[in-house]
């Protein structure tokens, strides 16, 4: 059973019958601890390692000192040698020897690399063309790579609940990260993996564990590298990155998987240095503290073991603008956070980002009208088209090329003001047949041309209908 005190227990999956002769996710070169402990003691060596450094971090947060930095480090080294410890004392009692200080050594390193490496799928990650992991439990596991295709591979874990250990110690194991847990009270978590992926687990409301990785195969994404990929050309590019400089508000739409994360992250390289950025995420993905010298990255974060300590997108963005920013970006907008930052938008925040899941650009501005009248502030359908029209004023769409896996930007679509509960926009940027943006003839208006002109767009490209 689950509870709430000092002395709680790691909740488990249902038992997964359908075991697969694999062996237990060992790190590499750790022969030494498999020989002289064994793959089954590792697997619940890690899982009390996990089990207490999650309800060390949780008591340290709730006591108002978090675990991070120097102390995590500490306290998983003093963790690890307990265990140790608790190891040897079982195999005097049970008539055997000690670990000896070379098996000691390999099994801490075991213990230690399975709170920070990428476990049974770092051998699909290594491979740079898989773009997606996405398991139905252990033995149902499905790849998607960048080409497109979509195959199943091997078990990545011999049962669902080494699965679920495995999701535990990698959340238990990100460094910077508010603690989270993975049990029947927290049947839902996500995080970034060391190698910069996307976490998403899923148990105890289904019959198996779910798990999906999503990779970000352009860390460090320019508009001149989304060129290259064809995901823009020279003439959506050159827009993009004078709307950037002209401090205009720019929503990215697109659904699931489409290169959202990664057209912002390209925007944001334009932005200049020395201005203040602050990200709001749901879990670190956007990274742009590495890239900006003046930076910062804020996270939700989940009610603790006490039910309380909450703080969600809406509360960070309100506390964004009171930490002097140039700008806020938002990594997706999904509900109470837009008013706030539709807010900062039409009230100096110049210049702000943010991204939404939506089928085309004109549907994007009908999902913020629908989060609005649906936030705390109930904001009624003519003051949230009001409210859109004063603080977006691009719209940039991404949508796959026909029968292929390729994400262009496929429309751009200016914000040209309200009527009544109506957003009026123009679609400057139309797809042709292959899904591909194309400046529509005259679409551009002179206020908006002037703007992007004056951030030093050269005025010939909004007289050329050519690109790709």
């Amino acid at each position: 059973m689950t509870t709430t005190d000092d002395t709680s227990t790691t909740e488990q999956p249902a038992p997964d019958r359908r075991r697969h002769d694999q062996q237990a996710d060992v790190s590499p070169g750790t022969g030494l601890a498999e020989r002289d402990v064994g793959v089954e003691q590792i697997s619940a060596l890690r899982a009390r390692l996990t089990e207490r450094l999650t309800d060390q971090a949780q008591r340290a947060e709730t006591a108002g000192h978090p675990l991070t930095g120097a102390a995590r480090r500490q306290a998983i080294e003093q963790l690890i040698e307990q265990l140790l410890d608790e190891q040897s004392t079982t195999r005097l009692q049970a008539g055997g020897r000690p670990l000896d200080g070379q098996a000691r050594s390999g099994l801490a390193a075991t213990l230690r690399a399975g709170l920070s490496g990428l476990g049974p799928f770092e051998r699909l990650l290594a491979d740079p063309d898989v773009e997606d992991v996405r398991c139905n439990g252990a033995d149902q596991v499905w790849v998607r790579y960048a080409d497109g295709r979509h195959q199943q591979v091997p078990p990545v874990a011999a049962s669902d609940s080494e699965l679920a250990d495995w999701v535990r110690r990698s959340i238990a194991g990100l460094e910077g990260e508010q603690e989270r847990r993975f049990d029947r009270a927290h049947p839902i978590v996500s995080g970034q993996l060391p190698d910069g992926s996307r976490l998403h687990a899923v148990a105890y409301v289904g019959r198996r564990v779910y798990v999906a990785l999503r990779r970000f195969r352009l860390a460090q994404a320019t508009l001149d590298e989304l060129r290259r990929t064809g995901t823009v050309d020279a003439t959506v590019s050159a827009v993009l990155a004078a709307a950037v400089r002209a401090r205009l508000n720019i929503l990215i739409s697109g659904g699931t998987a489409l290169g959202k994360t990664t057209l912002l992250r390209a925007l944001a390289a334009q932005i200049d240095p020395a201005e203040r950025i602050i990200t709001v995420e749901d879990a670190y993905e956007l990274g742009l503290e590495r890239q900006q010298a003046d930076a910062v990255a804020l996270q939700v974060r989940e009610a603790n073991i006490e039910g309380v300590g909450e703080i969600d997108s809406a509360d960070l963005v309100r506390s964004a603008l009171r930490m002097s920013p140039d700008r806020v970006i938002v990594g997706e907008v999904r509900g109470g956070e837009v008013v706030p930052m539709l807010l900062a938008m039409s009230q100096g925040c110049d210049g702000s980002m943010g991204t939404v899941h939506a089928s085309t650009s004109q549907m994007a501005l009908g999902r913020l009208a629908t989060y609005a009248r649906m936030s705390a502030q109930q904001l009624q359908p003519d003051a949230a088209a009001s409210l859109i029209a004063d603080a977006v004023h691009l719209v940039v769409h991404l949508d796959y090329m026909p029968g292929t896996n390729t994400r262009v930007v496929s429309s751009i679509r200016e914000i040209a003001g309200h009527d009544g509960a109506t957003v009026a926009s123009n679609e400057i940027f139309r797809p042709d047949r292959d899904r591909r943006a194309r400046l529509a003839p005259g679409a551009v208006s002179d206020r908006l041309a002037d703007t992007l002109i004056t951030a030093g767009l050269d005025e010939r490209i909004l007289r050329s209908c050519e690109g790709w």
